[in-house]
């Protein structure tokens, strides 16, 4: 049923939830995975010259966290049996990122993680990857909560 399925992680518990998922389904449906990891390089973008430096520490943190989390989703699913490609994507929006990896590559199916325990004022201003994804996809998605 699904033969390619798109898993954007950040590292989180709740990513790591999705990571389970996500490997359920690969096994079940034979599917191969692309774990991806999306970073804004833009998130300093028109606040002046004088945080290019910043910029600079800000992108080496995130591709480290990247790594992390990448090698953390990578170790669970091969050790299930699932063939499983990583990659690092920059996308000026996350939402973005994940759904024109999802287009690029083909995925019939995302499997991500959402942060339920934002509750009202913090869930308004900080928004939901995971709501944006689904209002903006054309393709099934697994919403795995916390």
């Amino acid at each position: 049923m699904f033969k390619h399925i798109l898993l954007p992680v950040d590292g989180s518990p709740t990513a790591m939830m999705a990571v389970d998922k996500a490997c359920g389904l690969a096994q079940a449906f034979k599917s191969k995975v692309t774990a991806i990891y999306v970073i804004d390089p833009y998130a300093f973008s028109g606040v002046g010259t004088d945080f290019a430096y910043g910029q600079a520490q800000y992108l080496g943190a995130a591709t480290a966290e990247a790594n992390e989390a990448l090698k953390g989703a990578k170790q669970v699913l091969e050790a299930a049996g699932v063939t499983v490609k990583t990659s690092i994507i920059e996308g000026h929006a996350v939402y973005r990122g994940i759904l024109e990896t999802a287009s690029a590559i083909g995925a019939d199916l995302i499997v991500l993680g959402s942060h339920g325990g934002r509750r009202g004022l913090e869930k308004l201003v900080l928004g939901s990857v995971a709501a944006q994804v689904l209002a903006h996809a054309h393709l099934p998605i697994l919403v795995v909560r916390d």
